[in-house]
């Protein structure tokens, strides 16, 4: 038995239910200790399972604990509005230290409320005798709260307006831009069987106590305490762990694949930096700078240097003319004034698409190109998640290209990459890109 082990069937009787929470608060195991002990036990047969429940949490995050002193953006814009008068998206976002994206999406929100609206200066404004929404005074509520509990809020403490408005804010990934994180856990229950109190009797008899020491380190021969300590014992005759040679990684293999794939298939690879500017992440791609849908996409941001030294002209002229009247594209543009110093904003690639849109100037008609590209995302790192991703992005160039060219390669992509069957075309909703 391992001492972790050892010391549950020595600290509970036969029958006494016992979880993750307790045993760390009384045994004092560092988390994830005690899983592993459990799971020992389960396959001796010495514990079974006897309860299983989920619970949601809701975490406050730095961005959280910065609303719950300074305001939430919202309270800050109702503010400023109101005792200094209306202004413009761009003025609100430098005098306060936003973002045009943070401003943009909680103007959103205080004119959707019918608590503010553009003027024919396109200044925002106040509607007359409108108060702040009731969904910001409740997470002003909610915020405080958090901050007294120790910055966790339990679900079913709060009372159904507030979950509406915590459900409305919190996420369980990339939440770094929210103030809340959502945070579930399990909780599971196991009871002591019948077998765990004779090992327990045994183990008493044999002076066992689970404190016993499992190697010699430096700091306990320096200390000298080894010559009071009881070390456990170790069967020499257990053979050793077998070496298993070297191979390629399963994932990159997988991904050299695809790439011999595409090839053999008349597509031309491309690739870039990971390290891109704003204006080629999104504003390229013709997403304003305030859009809401540019919170999908929680970047990391470059520390040092910050900004990119320039941006390549034309290029940087067309996109902002096209951001803010439309330029020679025939829309009228998002009408906003374009930010060119935030268009230099430095990050880690977010999405594949910005390979495409580099390649599109220079690529060759016809021709077909793809490219199977690292990104970064914040996002809550467990078994299946990590921070950065590929994806695969591919773009075809042809006079004769239509709809029905593209459903082809689809087609072709599932049979000859993804192994189908059978492919089916099923349309897709994307609420985030609307306008």
């Amino acid at each position: 038995l391992h001492p972790l082990e050892v010391k549950i069937l020595l600290s509970y009787e036969v029958g006494a239910v016992i979880d993750a929470s307790l045993v760390r608060n009384d045994l004092g195991y560092r988390e994830g200790q005690e899983n592993q002990a459990f799971s020992w036990l389960l396959g001796k047969g010495l514990i079974k399972e006897s309860s299983r429940s989920e619970t949601t949490y809701f975490e406050i995050t730095p961005l959280g604990r910065e609303y719950a002193e300074k305001g939430s953006p919202e309270e800050r814009i109702f503010s400023l509005v109101k005792s200094e008068g209306p202004a413009k998206l761009t003025e609100l976002a430098e005098r306060l230290g936003f973002e045009q994206k943070t401003v943009g999406s909680a103007f959103g929100l205080l004119s959707k409320a019918g608590t503010m609206q553009m003027d024919q200066d396109k200044r925002a404004s106040l509607v007359q005798g409108a108060a702040l929404p009731a969904k910001v005074s409740i997470l002003k509520g909610l915020l405080e709260k958090a901050i007294v509990q120790d910055g966790v809020l339990d679900e079913s403490s709060l009372d159904p307006s507030s979950l509406e408005v915590m459900r409305s804010v919190a996420k369980k990934r990339g939440a770094g831009d929210s103030p809340f994180r959502i945070a579930e856990r399990e909780r599971v229950g196991y009871t002591i069987l019948p077998d765990a109190g004779e090992v327990r009797e045994a183990l008493k008899q044999l002076g066992v106590t689970g404190e016993e020491l499992g190697a010699l380190t430096q700091s306990i021969l320096e200390k000298g305490s080894w010559k009071n300590s009881i070390f456990r014992s170790y069967n020499i005759g257990v053979s050793p762990a077998r070496s298993i040679p070297g191979r390629k990684n399963p994932y990159v293999e997988f991904l050299e694949s695809v790439k011999d794939k595409l090839v053999s298939l008349g597509f031309e690879e491309f690739d870039g930096n990971m390290v891109e500017s704003e204006f080629w992440n999104s504003d390229a791609l013709f997403m304003p700078q305030f859009h809401s849908a540019r919170d999908i996409h929680d970047v990391y941001y470059i520390d040092e240097p910050r900004y990119a030294k320039e941006i390549e002209e034309p290029h940087l002229s067309s996109v902002a003319s096209t951001h803010e009247n439309g330029g020679e594209s025939g829309s009228r543009g998002w009408n906003y004034s374009f930010d060119r110093e935030f268009t230099k904003r430095l990050i880690l690639r977010s999405q594949g698409t910005v390979l495409s849109a580099q390649q599109l100037p220079k690529a060759k008609i016809p021709g077909k190109y793809f490219g199977i590209v690292r990104c970064f995302r914040y996002d809550k790192v467990d078994a299946t998640h990590l921070s950065d991703f590929y994806q695969t992005e591919g773009i075809v160039l042809g006079e004769d290209v239509s709809l029905r060219t593209l459903l082809g390669f689809l087609e072709m992509f599932a049979v000859e990459v993804a192994g189908a069957k059978e492919v089916k075309y099923v349309p897709g909703y994307f609420p985030f890109t609307e306008p």
